[in-house]
């Protein structure tokens, strides 16, 4: 198991979604560097593996959870897969530099999450960072006439 796999396999939720960014602005670099090569099947190869990961932070999506935050994340992909067909099928650097802007500020918005102790409280456990998965029961907080079950789901 290589450096990346160990360190992404204990990894919370929050930070491979940040991981899933850093791949998406990478393959958005190449295919850039691509355009500039004149390499159609480089460009299309780095393309598609933006587009993977874009279809992948989608279907993750969880509306039952996140309400108008999960929809706005819904948006921010549709529209990035779209921009991002589209500065390929122009062969535009410009607008890849354009979708690498957007995706980086999304990623520094996950960065912060990933550092707010008060942003973690609000997140489903699995996305929580290593330290407030293991809150001790006593602090656990659940409020008045809710169990400690009520929000699980199966």
């Amino acid at each position: 198991m290589g450096y990346q796999d160990q360190s992404l396999s204990s990894a919370t939720g929050v930070e491979l979604v940040v991981a899933l960014y850093d791949g998406a602005i990478r393959f958005l670099y190449r295919a850039m560097q691509c355009v500039e090569e004149d390499d159609v099947r480089g460009r299309r190869i780095a393309v598609k593996k933006v587009l993977d990961i874009l279809t992948y932070l989608q279907a993750r999506l969880r509306p039952d959870l996140g309400g108008a935050v999960v929809a706005s994340l819904a948006d921010f992909y549709a529209t990035m897969f779209t921009m991002t067909l589209e500065a390929s099928h122009l062969e535009s650097k410009e607008q890849f530099e354009e979708v690498i802007g957007f995706v980086r500020n999304v990623r520094e918005a996950w960065v912060v999450v990933a550092r707010d102790p008060e942003a973690g409280k609000v997140l489903p456990r699995e996305l929580r960072t290593r330290e407030e998965r293991f809150v001790p029961q006593s602090e656990a907080y659940v409020p008045v006439g809710e169990t400690a079950a009520s929000g699980w789901s199966a």
